[in-house]
């Protein structure tokens, strides 16, 4: 079984109790979803793609506050069933794939993701896929693994970054798998959303950054376990 399989059959096992061990009020994703939605009336957001939505949660907090077109993308039935229950339609909540979305270029206005990139394992083709279906914007809201850890931690894994060895690195720590897996998350990999800065830019160039969680300094990349970036033009 290939770890996509694994990855599904996890949330598939879990979905009636994902909001329970996936959201929490206040956590870092609230706190990205607030940004956001400030973003969409600075810059008159009308439709937004939310990627990997899981039970719906960005979806319905944004449609609370905001009278627009909402579209999300979760690939696992179970989850989109219970997002369903919750008040989404089908039209709100539908299949997909975040390496080859089903929409035209430019498609929405703004396309966005919470905490799904580090699911993903070509995070690269996925984020360029979210540039390529926005018109204004993309927003991204996930884990920076240079910044989580003990002090000594970090510096060892931004040290090993630098000198471009972190895949092998972690692919030694994963004794060649490439991913990792716990009881709380399923399948994940080592991710920065740094790494998908340069991708962002290649349409969006005026970058803004947010920490979203408590961290031990103001450098963003050492110091920052998980952020959010809006990416416009």
């Amino acid at each position: 079984m290939s770890e996509i399989d694994v990855q599904r059959a996890y949330y598939a096992d879990t979905a009636a109790r994902y909001d329970d061990m996936h959201v929490a009020e206040g956590d870092e994703h609230y706190r990205a979803l607030d940004w956001l939605s400030d973003l969409i009336r600075q810059h008159d957001i009308r439709s937004i793609l939310d990627i990997g939505s899981g039970t719906g949660r960005g979806i319905l907090y944004l449609r609370e506050r905001h009278a627009i077109r909402y579209v999300g993308i979760e690939p696992v039935a179970a989850l989109r069933d219970q997002g369903h229950a919750k008040g989404l339609g089908p039209d709100e909540l539908i299949d997909g794939d975040a390496l080859n979305l089903a929409f035209a270029d430019n498609s929405f206005d703004l396309v966005c993701e919470f905490g799904v990139l580090h699911h993903i394992k070509d995070h690269r083709r996925a984020v360029a896929e979210m540039c390529r279906v926005a018109r204004k914007g993309v927003f991204l809201s996930d884990s920076n693994n240079f910044g989580q850890g003990a002090p000594l931690t970090r510096a060892i894994k931004q040290a090993i970054n630098a000198l471009g060895l972190w895949r092998l690195a972690d692919l030694a720590l994963t004794r060649g798998k490439g991913y990792h897996y716990s009881d709380g998350d399923g399948v994940f990999y080592s991710y920065s959303l740094f790494s998908d800065v340069p991708v962002l830019r290649g349409k969006f160039p005026a970058l803004r950054l947010m920490n979203t969680m408590p961290s031990s300094g103001p450098n963003l990349y050492r110091q920052a376990p998980h952020l959010a970036v809006f990416a416009a033009r």
